[in-house]
Formats: structure tokens, C-alpha cells, sequence
């Protein structure tokens, strides 16, 4: 039997409550991300933020790597100020998972950027983000129940990697009121919502899985994009 690839996932770092009595900060994350790797043939380990000097050594022991969904980016990174509806950020975790990225595209290790993790993986290309969608596409379609998914259509692009993956548009779940503005160096976009949101991102190249989508995968049942970075992790 070929080893399970290892695949690390990115956490929260917040206040939580659980129990009859425990109140205090966590590293924490919904249980349905590493389901969704435990059902599409990987091992999942959860990566909480550390020192980002660190990031290299922990990607070095991966097969493959999960930017999970989760809070705003600060838009210092970015260059711009923050919107009035922007949340607050947390710089411990924009650090950490940068970092995380930059060795994991370094060494050639498998990426996988889920909604905030996809607004990451631009952000480091030196792209921009729109920190409320809503100024943009005049609704809120995107996100209009807080604290629950809802489906809405993409467009894959064909002749990508997520178009051969995702050949025919299909409903995502989706939560998010922030989304890409200018495309980082190096990206191309590979799924379109139908009011013209970039609703998935590459890196082009034989060889480099490196993928980002505004949806959530982890919050239904299509294993297909997980699938396809368990297996470049297999490979990697």
C-alpha cells in the first residue's frame, strides 16, 4: 500500500468556549476540513500559527498544504486601508500561513487556498483584495446568511487545471463578503461567479499544483479538488 500523503491544515487562533467551564484562546478549526482530506485518501495534521521562521521546517515534512477559510486579511498587506466593514485582522496567522505559502511554492509542495486561503495565495502574488463585495456586485449573494453556507453557480475556466478538474459549472458553497480585485503576478483566474467575481485561481505550469477557490469544498460532499491535491501530494 503507497503511504498516505501528509497534509497540513491552517488553523484559527481565537478565544473559544467549550465545555461546561473552559473559556480561553485556541487554535482551532472546523472538523469538516480534515474529513474532507481523511475521505480523499490523505492524512491531515492541523498547523496553528507559530513562528514563521519555522514555516520551512514544517513544509518540509508535508506532502501537501490547506490555506483554510477563516478571518479577514489585513489590508496593510495589500497596501490600503481598512474598509468600515472589514474585520479585525489577526497578523499572528497572516504571518504564518505567508510564510507557509512561500516555502511550500518554494519547495513544490501541493496548495490548496480555501476562501481566505485563496484571497491569501493572492495576496502574496502582490495582488489586491475588494474588502466588501457587496460596493462591488450591488448584493449579497456571496454571503447572505451570516454563519452559514449557501450555494451559488461558478464557471470554470476551460483549458485550466480547475476547468479539467471542474469541467461544467456546478453550485458551491460560499461565505464570504471579500474577494479578489487585481490578480497577483504569476496567477491566472479559473472560475468566475455569474455577476463576474473571481471565484477560483492557478498557477499555471506542468508540475505545479498550486489552486485557490472562494468557495468551501470541506462544506459539501464533491471530493474532486481535494482528491486532486492528495494525489500531487502522493506524487510530490
Amino acid at each position: 500500500m503507497p503511504r498516505q500523503p501528509l497534509i497540513g491544515v491552517t488553523t484559527y487562533l481565537t478565544r473559544a468556549r467549550w465545555g461546561a467551564a473552559w473559556d480561553l484562546p485556541a487554535a482551532l478549526l472546523p472538523a469538516s476540513y480534515a474529513q474532507h482530506v481523511q475521505r480523499a485518501g490523505g492524512l491531515a495534521v492541523q498547523l496553528p500559527p507559530d513562528d514563521p521562521a519555522a514555516a520551512g521546517d514544517i513544509v518540509r515534512r508535508l506532502d501537501g498544504l490547506v490555506l483554510a477559510g477563516g478571518e479577514d486579511l489585513d489590508p496593510g498587506l495589500y497596501g490600503e486601508r481598512p474598509h468600515a466593514r472589514a474585520g479585525a485582522p489577526v497578523p499572528e496567522r497572516d504571518a504564518w500561513e505567508l510564510a507557509l505559502l512561500d516555502a511550500a511554492l518554494e519547495r513544490g509542495v501541493p496548495v490548496l487556498g480555501i476562501c481566505r486561503g485563496m484571497q491569501l495565495m493572492n495576496v502574496h502574488a502582490g495582488g489586491t483584495l475588494c474588502q466588501h463585495l457587496p460596493d462591488e456586485v450591488g448584493h449579497e449573494d456571496h454571503n447572505p446568511v451570516v454563519g452559514s453556507f449557501t450555494d451559488h453557480l461558478v464557471k470554470p475556466v476551460p483549458g485550466t487545471r480547475l476547468g479539467g478538474l471542474l469541467p461544467e459549472p456546478c453550485d458551491v458553497a460560499t461565505h464570504h463578503h471579500q474577494s479578489v480585485s487585481r490578480l497577483g503576478d504569476g496567477l491566472v483566474a479559473t472560475a468566475y461567479a455569474e455577476d463576474g467575481t473571481v471565484e477560483a485561481l492557478e498557477r499555471p505550469g506542468d508540475g505545479v499544483f498550486a489552486v485557490g477557490v472562494q468557495w468551501h469544498p470541506e462544506a459539501r460532499d464533491d471530493l474532486r479538488l481535494t482528491r486532486a491535491l492528495v494525489e500531487a501530494a502522493t506524487t510530490h
